[in-house]
């Protein structure tokens, strides 16, 4: 990937270094890859010079203070965005300073609906094929959200991007996809290894984790939508995201602390990476917040933070299903939604409360609100199926 050149390439390439250091720090830690904690670590590296490089942009553009008040929302959003990329790295850290989660939390995390995967292109197998020609996505259910050639970057790579030879692509999916899409990256077979779940004493901790993780990466997502549509009802949304956090990382230190006479010796500070990772996901949210908070403070943005956004390779979108929708009263995994538009429903709305990465199991019922992700393309099937 080129090396962005202009004010607006660098805060597009902010927003999907910021998305996509949160999905890798996560999946690090909870399946304790090194590998992807390093990428991690990279990744951060990068946001920190992209920052560097916009705040120096800001001062130079703001030429009167009109100009300065609008920039002063773009500096507002960029400081947030490296709070999460920071919060990334702590997160990543807990892996690389060999920090070992609970066996029973991480063996309960192996039940999320996605995970993060990273293999290398090797043995002819995927090499000078385009994603489209590979269809990964239908016949595994992974999506490529990175590749990394050398030391650049290809974020979110399109069907027409060619795949190369020690390309390492980075693709989020189901855990039951894992076997194919491995084999068809490498040509080598394995059998991927689950840890069981213990109803044990992280079972409790594992819930209320996941729930954290599931939060400060839809408020991340809403936060960003918020600034695109400049909208105070999803504005008001990631703030109450960010109180509910609050609340559960309240609940897991108070799990810690009455669980600590349980654990012993070393197993101690394997509740000290749980202490980690509820601060670190709290900083997230929080920073989302920050994001929200220019659009409910009415602060008036510069035009080019909008078209930036626009550009990014990842859009969300907010559809309400209507009563005369062919959804109504199906399941999830019955519409293959994601098969037939390439959208990722990160939660739904419905009424007062929230479902979180709705199983397959989730049926949709009149007046949903549905907040996915996805490619403009994507949004048009998805708007056309479910409007």
């Amino acid at each position: 990937m080129k090396e962005p050149t202009s004010v607006k390439e660098r805060l597009t390439e902010m927003k999907d270094v910021s998305e996509l250091i949160l999905d890798l720090s996560y999946s690090a830690a909870l399946f304790d890859h090194k590998a992807i904690a390093e990428e991690v670590s990279r990744l951060e590296d990068k946001m920190d010079q992209l920052i560097y490089e916009i705040r120096i942009s800001a001062i130079l553009g703001a030429r009167n203070r009109d100009a300065a008040e609008k920039m002063s929302g773009v500096l507002q959003i960029a400081e947030a965005a490296e709070k999460i990329s920071n919060a990334s790295g702590d997160i990543a850290n807990i892996v690389l300073e060999d920090i070992e989660l609970p066996p029973e939390f991480k063996g309960y995390l192996t039940k999320a609906e996605e995970l993060i995967t990273k293999k290398k292109v090797s043995n002819g197998s995927g090499e000078n094929k385009s994603l489209g020609e590979l269809k990964l996505e239908s016949r595994t259910g992974f999506r490529v959200i990175a590749i990394r050639r050398g030391e650049n970057w290809i974020y979110n790579p399109n069907k027409k991007t060619v795949l190369e030879k020690n390309d390492i692509v980075i693709a989020r999916g189901p855990f039951e996809g894992v076997k194919d899409f491995h084999k068809m990256i490498t040509g080598e077979e394995i059998e991927p290894d689950v840890e069981s779940i213990d109803s044990g004493r992280s079972y409790k901790a594992g819930e209320i984790a996941m729930e954290m993780k599931n939060i400060s990466e839809l408020a991340t997502d809403l936060a960003y939508s918020a600034i695109l549509l400049y909208n105070e009802e999803i504005s008001q949304e990631v703030k109450q995201l960010e109180e509910e956090m609050d609340s559960l990382n309240n609940k897991l230190e108070m799990w810690v602390l009455r669980s600590a006479k349980q654990y012993e010796g070393d197993e101690l500070d394997s509740l000290s990476g749980l202490l980690r990772l509820g601060r670190a996901s709290e900083v997230v949210s929080d920073a989302a917040m920050e994001m929200a908070d220019v659009v409910l403070r009415g602060i008036e943005l510069h035009p080019i933070l909008a078209l930036a956004i626009r550009e990014s390779k990842d859009i969300i979108t907010r559809l309400e299903v209507k009563e005369e929708s062919e959804v109504v009263g199906k399941k999830i995994g019955d519409l293959s939604i994601k098969t037939k538009t390439g959208m990722h429903i990160m939660a739904v709305r419905r009424k007062n409360s929230w479902i979180y990465n709705p199983s397959a199991r989730t049926e949709l019922e009149k007046g949903d609100i549905i907040i996915s992700k996805g490619t403009r393309e994507g949004e048009k099937r998805l708007k056309k199926l479910v409007t």
